[in-house]
């Protein structure tokens, strides 16, 4: 299973990186032949500001031929990054993450935004094709390495989600 985390954070391997990384971990826990790839946003520069850039390409090819992706983003004024939303344009409406499983995740400081994974981010993945058999995740960026958080959304959704990806592999 090829595994792909992503994180819209403008900040080069931050705390929302880690806990894709964390949760993505968690998810396929057990699991075999579980390939990991990152791509950290902010590294991709001024290619996202237009199109054809080798390396967006590549980081397109990357997660669109992903069977599992966490797409995480920081809350940025009660939503997710202009940085990942400049990722998320380079791929084809409707079909550029089409049957690839992806679970939204986003950080932020309380429990106020709390339901943007589900709200903005969701919406856009699903526009691009994505399946989310699950709800997103929100964690509180100081707690997330210390709290259950992630462990209990694998516990309630990890079999929803791997099943999804079994299905995506079968049809396939």
């Amino acid at each position: 299973m090829k595994v792909t985390v992503v994180a819209g954070n403008p900040k080069p391997e931050s705390r929302t990186l880690d806990a894709a990384h964390r949760l993505a971990n968690n998810l396929t826990e057990g699991s075999t032949d579980v390939r990991t790839e990152e791509v950290d946003v902010v590294t991709l520069g001024a290619g996202l500001l237009g199109w054809g850039d080798p390396g967006v390409a590549a980081a397109v090819e990357t997660v669109g031929s992903s069977d599992l992706v966490v797409v995480a983003s920081p809350t940025f004024k009660a939503t997710y990054t202009g940085l990942l939303k400049l990722f998320l344009d380079q791929f084809a409406g409707g079909t550029g993450l089409q049957n690839v499983v992806v679970v939204p995740l986003m950080l932020g400081a309380g429990p106020a935004h709390a339901m943007a994974p589900d709200l903005f981010l969701k919406h856009v993945l699903v526009e691009l094709g994505a399946t989310t058999p699950a709800p997103g995740l929100y964690l509180i960026d100081s707690s997330f390495t210390t709290d259950s958080a992630i462990a209990d959304y694998t516990t309630r959704w990890g079999e929803t989600i791997l099943a999804s990806t079994r299905t995506r592999t079968d049809v396939s």
